[in-house]
């Protein structure tokens, strides 16, 4: 399987191929999740203390918070798509396991 590597911000990058859904941290449902998140230890926070325009769903039930937007987050991987050298196969040398 090939990693699709996306960078959400200072130096953090996340595997979009894990990724269920990336919404907006403002509505009533998406509070409640992350709160749920953090009780269980799921949540992740990204954001370096920086206000959370994005959360990302992972597929094993964690929670990521970004400090991008995520018009952004999409559009970054929509670039890493158009561009395959930004790819990195796990059989790459360059991607360490």
């Amino acid at each position: 399987m090939i990693m699709e590597p996306v960078h959400i911000g200072f130096g953090n990058i996340i595997a979009m191929n894990r990724v269920i859904a990336i919404v907006s941290p403002n509505s009533a449902p998406t509070k409640r999740t992350v709160q749920e998140g953090r009780n269980k230890g799921l949540l992740i926070d990204m954001t370096n203390g920086r206000r959370t325009k994005a959360v990302i769903i992972t597929d094993n039930g964690h929670i990521i918070l970004a400090a991008l937007a995520p018009e952004t987050i999409a559009g970054r991987l929509q670039a890493s798509r158009e561009n395959p050298a930004l790819k990195l196969d796990p059989g790459d040398e360059k991607c360490e396991p």
